[in-house]
């Protein structure tokens, strides 16, 4: 199990140049030395990270959104990446070109989730304000719509692709996956909006967020709650998420959790213990509170811009955290992995 000093929190650079809010991020497969961004000023950047407050950071631009860019996913061969935004469009894109390779039609509202699943990410999956899960053809010409599941009651907010399983998350509060093999769904009730879902490596279990200020670790198989991960009542202020859409993510061999938060913080916990973070890391000067200081600097940050974004690199001891600031803070191990 990991404890607080395992963490990295060396505050490594800032990967700047969106004009908005960045909405979502992703490392790229593999050996994960790229990151994109997706933002409300309708770009999409690739970055190498280990660049970062360098003028060489930036790698490309891409641009084909008309609205604000809510989500990313790239494909295992790292040749391709699908994004979605507020226009309702699903788009491919090719990865070394710049060029968008399908452009798929079909949802009647802003999309707000994608990944990649099937056989070499032969499909597509989609999840939207208008309450569909939709499944797309990456290998068809015409962007060819496979499956439309429609039992959500509100705006979908998160998808994931687990093996045969599709997991969608839904302001409606729960939490819904298809087995598409077997036709069979299962319905996990949370009870409040979910805006957040991560699996575990062997998809054991999944960590999911929802507008109570809660994350919770479930079984996929019983739906069991293991763990809840949440502030305590005399220091409310050490992690917020009540209104916006904020991702969490599963860092260190999936020994500690992290998120976003709506003061401008983000908060890590012992994925053992959910009682009150261990960390709170402040996304636009860095630094670390603890304590006392942590519930004033959470008081302090309140109007600050949401941190909507974390991701945790895969390959090594670096992650990144993203807001209404439009930058993305790589954070890490000064002295090296």
């Amino acid at each position: 199990m990991a404890t607080q000093e395992d963490f990295p929190r060396d505050r490594l650079g800032v990967l700047t140049g969106h004009n908005g809010s960045v909405h979502a991020v992703t490392y790229s497969a593999g050996l994960a030395q790229y990151l994109l961004t997706g933002s409300s000023d309708r770009t999409i950047r690739l970055f190498n990270p280990a660049r970062a407050s360098t003028s060489s950071a930036l790698i490309q631009t891409y641009s084909a959104h008309g609205y604000d860019v809510l989500d990313l996913s790239v494909s295992a061969d790292n040749a391709r990446f699908a994004s979605v935004g507020g226009d309702r469009a699903v788009l491919l894109w090719d990865v070394a070109s710049g060029a968008t390779l399908r452009r798929f039609r079909g949802h009647a509202a802003r999309v707000n989730a994608c990944a990649f699943g099937g056989e070499g990410d032969g499909v597509l999956v989609s999840g939207s304000y208008d309450g569909t899960v939709r499944l797309w053809d990456v290998r068809a010409q015409g962007g060819r719509e496979m499956m439309c599941l429609g039992e959500a009651r509100d705006s979908v907010s998160a998808v994931r692709v687990v093996g045969a399983d599709i997991v969608a998350a839904s302001v409606d509060g729960r939490v819904r996956t298809y087995d598409v093999r077997m036709g069979e769904l299962t319905v996990d009730v949370i009870g409040h909006p979910v805006t957040s879902l991560t699996p575990t490596k062997r998809a054991e279990s999944l960590l999911v967020s929802s507008l109570d200020s809660t994350l919770r670790l479930l079984d996929r198989a019983s739906g069991k709650l293991l763990q809840a991960y949440t502030t305590s009542s005399d220091s409310p202020h050490l992690f917020q998420n009540t209104s916006y859409r904020v991702r969490s993510a599963l860092g260190c061999d999936e020994n500690v959790v992290l998120s976003g938060s709506e003061n401008g913080v983000v908060a890590v916990w012992d994925v053992m213990d959910g009682s009150r973070p261990k960390y709170v890391l402040r996304h636009a000067e860095g630094g670390l509170e603890r304590g006392a200081a942590a519930d004033e600097a959470g008081r302090k940050s309140a109007k600050r811009s949401v941190v909507s974004a974390v991701a945790f690199c895969p390959a090594r001891r670096e992650w990144v955290s993203a807001g209404g600031d439009g930058n993305v803070v790589v954070w890490g191990d000064a002295g090296g992995a």
